[in-house]
């Protein structure tokens, strides 16, 4: 069998609205992005995934489509899209955008028509529901972003769903006309030449349809939960057997347009390494991302669970991206310091099975950026603030250069989030071919990782090893060795290892490894 090209890729995520601003409006746009897709290129990155530049009123920053096939003119045009991809293809890379299909946005014009009467074309587009005789919502289930899941309204004199925002509702993917619209959507840009979609929540496609009341979540807990969608169990709201039923309907559909790739998120989930495997079972997804690494907990316990539990499937694997906060600061009590956290943090990332994706920036080591309330346009961090933040720290621009307005971001005066003075110290050009640089080490360990079979596609065997010492073997011919914790360890390596081919601070002692804190070493096997 011949691989694809997603199998063990390195695929970068871009933020459109904090890449690069190249129009002066303190946004990021296409154009920007064009101009800098050759730091991608240079990177080794395999492929760009790109978040929503839908057309959207941004009540969620995109994640609320008001129109599939068109650029919101924040970004650009249609034309500028497809000069994207043209570039991205001419650079080598392949192009991932995201398809946000569980919900639209209640400006769309479905959404409109659905909400004007109960029997036009559009009505049954989206979930709704009579009130209860005493007028309260048809079932117990709670938004994600606070208070329940169901909006009154007064045209229909009915609930409509909302798993988000009230300004996503949801669409009603029972119906085989939204099935089908899904399924053109995907066609429109595949026809412009992209080479696969990120799916964007999509274990939330199907609801139950006779709309079921969720059970609580009866887990131990150290405390209450600040979100009302914390205190059930989803399963009747979210991972419906028949979502896994569409998603043979639509790898079936993507893989008769050739050589493309379907990436699911899976989000929110306390069984992600079971689901993982179940969505991307054979005809099914060809990629999900595992949650497991993108949380607070770390360590070499929670790195090793979380790989052995996947057994089958395709996972991919992410430490960050753009709803949670950047690794580096999350973790921070396991670092010794920033930039050598931030090279054990990538190759540990880069020796992983499977797929891995980068979050735009943290080839630089960023942590997240610290904001005031009033900076925020987060709906999430307006509001939970101030236990939870949101997610504006991980979105702020990107800064290139040094000394320069806005780290040359925008020459806007202002943009939509600020540049914080040590975001802009870790600048590209501060980094660039710099030797021992966060930014030259991604580089090289991308450029092992894509001429090393072993680290793309061989097995993983774990090693027994002290607690904070994380070892394993990538195929029969890479060793990977990791200290995980802020202590000094030795660690006994196995016979027949011939050269070490990436490290940082180990020694070599006869047939131990002297590991400092946050050091790590890749050997060949002889």
């Amino acid at each position: 069998m011949t691989s694809s090209w997603w199998q063990g890729a390195v695929i970068y995520q871009i933020y459109p609205r904090s890449f690069q601003d190249d129009n002066g409006d303190g946004i990021g746009d296409l154009k920007g992005i064009i101009r800098r897709l050759p730091h991608v290129a240079d990177l080794g990155a395999d492929a760009i995934w790109l978040s929503p530049v839908f057309t959207s009123p941004m009540a969620d920053m995109g994640y609320d489509v008001s129109d599939y096939r068109d650029i919101d003119p924040t970004f650009g045009t249609l034309s500028e899209f497809d000069a994207l991809v043209a570039r991205a293809h001419q650079l080598g890379l392949k192009v991932i955008i995201d398809q946000v299909l569980s919900h639209s946005s209640d400006r769309h014009p479905f959404f409109q028509e659905s909400r004007l009467t109960r029997d036009n074309p559009k009505s049954d587009w989206y979930v709704w529901a009579d009130a209860k005789p005493e007028g309260s919502p048809p079932n117990n289930w709670q938004a994600i972003f606070g208070g329940p899941a169901w909006s009154w309204d007064v045209r229909r004199r009915q609930y409509y769903y909302h798993q988000f925002l009230p300004q996503q509702p949801d669409l009603n993917f029972h119906n085989p006309e939204v099935q089908a619209w899904a399924l053109e959507t995907l066609d429109f840009w595949l026809d412009r030449g992209v080479d696969g979609f990120r799916l964007d929540a999509m274990n939330h496609l199907f609801h139950d349809a006779d709309l079921r009341d969720n059970p609580p979540d009866i887990r131990a807990k150290d405390g209450p939960d600040y979100k009302p969608f914390e205190m059930q169990y989803p399963i009747y709201s979210k991972n419906r057997p028949e979502t896994v039923a569409f998603t043979e309907r639509m790898r079936a559909h993507v893989d008769a347009r050739g050589d493309h790739a379907l990436l699911a998120e899976l989000g929110g989930d306390h069984h992600s390494a079971e689901q993982l495997s179940e969505y991307t079972a054979p005809g099914r997804l060809h990629l999900a991302y595992n949650n497991d690494l993108m949380t607070a907990d770390f360590g070499a316990d929670v790195v090793r669970n979380a790989v052995s539990g996947v057994q089958t499937g395709s996972p991919c694997w992410s430490f960050s991206n753009h709803d949670v906060p950047r690794h580096i600061g999350r973790w921070a009590a396991h670092g010794v310091d920033q930039d050598g956290f931030a090279k054990l943090c990538c190759a540990l990332l880069l020796c992983l099975p499977g797929a891995i994706c980068l979050y735009q920036g943290e080839e630089l080591g960023l942590l997240n950026a610290e904001l005031s309330y009033d900076e925020l346009v987060d709906p999430e961090g307006l509001t939970f603030w101030p236990d939870n933040k949101g997610r504006d720290g991980c979105r702020t621009p990107m800064p290139w250069e040094n000394g320069v307005t806005h780290a040359g971001f925008s020459n806007a005066e202002t943009t939509w989030l600020p540049v914080k003075s040590e975001q802009a110290a870790r600048a590209v050009d501060l980094q660039d071919n710099v030797s021992g640089s966060v930014l030259s080490f991604y580089r090289d360990m991308i450029a092992l990782r894509q001429k090393t079979d072993a680290l793309k596609s061989g097995a993983t065997r774990f090693e027994d090893t002290s607690p904070d010492l994380l070892a394993f073997w990538r195929g029969e011919t890479v060793f990977c060795a990791f200290n995980l914790g802020k202590s000094r360890w030795e660690l006994t390596m196995p016979p027949g290892l011939s050269r070490i081919i990436a490290s940082e601070g180990v020694v070599e002692r006869g047939d131990c490894l002297d590991m400092p804190a946050n050091g790590f070493a890749l050997f060949a096997a002889s």
